[in-house]
């Protein structure tokens, strides 16, 4: 699973960006420019020009195509996180009310 890296404090909800798995290896924190769906691993432009001669029939998506790139753990745990209680994951739905709630949040509000 990719990891992610940015210049945001660890207090923000912003998403961070994705980095290259070869650089990372290596202690580097670089921003990832290429997602190789075949690998399942994300590349630099550096990086990126060494992988792409040997493997030209694997699928490759750039930054403009981002859409096409797996989510992060950290984003997806951040999709997951509930707005009233920071430290509760989704895990419900509240019919009544059409929304996603945690269990503090069924118990105390969606009764």
């Amino acid at each position: 699973m990719a990891t992610s890296v940015g210049s945001v404090h660890s207090s923000s909800d912003l998403v961070k960006d994705y980095v290259c798995f070869a650089c990372e290896g290596k202690n580097i924190e670089e921003s990832a420019d290429y997602f190789c769906e075949t690998c399942m691993k994300f590349f630099c432009r550096k990086c990126f020009c060494q992988h792409d001669p040997f493997y030209t029939n694997h699928s490759k998506y750039g930054r403009e195509e981002t859409n096409k790139w797996p989510l992060t753990k950290n984003i997806e745990d951040l999709l997951l996180k509930c707005d009233v209680y920071k430290d509760k994951k989704l895990e419900m739905f509240c019919e009544d009310h059409s929304q996603l709630c945690c269990t503090n949040c069924v118990l105390l509000i969606h009764r």
